[in-house]
């Protein structure tokens, strides 16, 4: 059996998705083929149902693509993050950035100001900002201009250049590329964190078979030496089993921020 995996997540970390693909292959006795995703999730999940067998995604488009298309797709793990704001819990934040030499201060002061974001299938990135305006009392027309970067990463180049004033970025994202550009902290600045928010899973076709996803799991539950040598890089505790309903909250806000767009 060939397992064929794909990223969706920001390009940082593929150096880990592919210490877990290696990983499986050696657990689990089977070849695997890991590649990085080219567009929107979304729609590269409706495109191409029969071409992966894995997915590291964001919780957004796992809720609405098993919105769609039901019990296609099932959460295996997700990452626990060692640093203490992550409560040993699978979640994450939203930070929202701004250059370190802006004379913002807090969250009201971003109003009228250019908001830059990675792609609007993006949780981090896209829904949870809408959904911390509206929880702030604010309405969508706070946001001076909204332009997409892309990326994360090249989101928070672009705070640094000037390009934009904002943008709300994966804490583990902002983590790892502080870790890969140590420079980049003395140019940015956390106005405001959003969250926490379940962690993107590991996703698997339900047709690989219930007792097969079991060996995944169990395998991810219980890393090796050289995947927990990975881990610890990254700044991974531990892998922790999620399911569906964990990211039920994730499709609230995403209905609840087009409700009122």
């Amino acid at each position: 059996m060939n397992l064929k995996i794909v990223s969706y997540l920001a390009p940082n970390w593929f150096w880990f998705y592919k210490a877990v693909a290696a990983y499986l292959e050696r657990v689990l006795k089977t070849e695997t083929q890991i590649i990085s995703g080219e567009c929107d999730p979304l729609l590269d999940l409706m495109r191409s149902q029969d071409e992966f067998d894995l997915a590291f995604m964001c919780g957004l488009p796992f809720i609405r693509y098993d919105q769609m298309v039901p019990n296609q797709l099932q959460p295996v793990v997700a990452p626990v993050m060692g640093f203490p704001r992550y409560q040993n819990r699978p979640i994450y934040f939203s930070d929202a950035i701004i250059n370190a030499a802006s004379n913002i201060i807090t969250f009201a002061d971003l109003k009228g100001k250019i908001w830059c974001y990675n792609d609007p299938g993006s949780n981090s990135g896209y829904n949870l900002l809408y959904y911390h305006l509206l929880q702030k009392g604010y309405n969508f027309d706070f946001i001076g201009k909204a332009i997409q970067s892309g990326s994360h990463q090249r989101s928070i180049r672009w705070i640094v250049e000037g390009k934009a004033d904002f943008a709300a970025i994966d804490s583990t994202v902002l983590e790892q590329e502080l870790r890969d550009f140590p420079e980049l902290s003395q140019d940015l600045r956390v106005v405001d964190s959003i969250g926490p928010n379940p962690m993107p899973p590991i996703v698997a076709k339900v047709n690989l078979g219930a007792e097969f996803i079991a060996r995944i799991q169990s395998a991810l539950l219980n890393p090796d030496a050289e995947l927990l040598a990975a881990m610890e890089t990254a700044g991974v505790q531990r892998f922790a089993a999620v399911q569906s309903r964990d990211y039920d909250a994730i499709a609230q806000i995403h209905y609840l921020v087009m409700g009122n767009g």
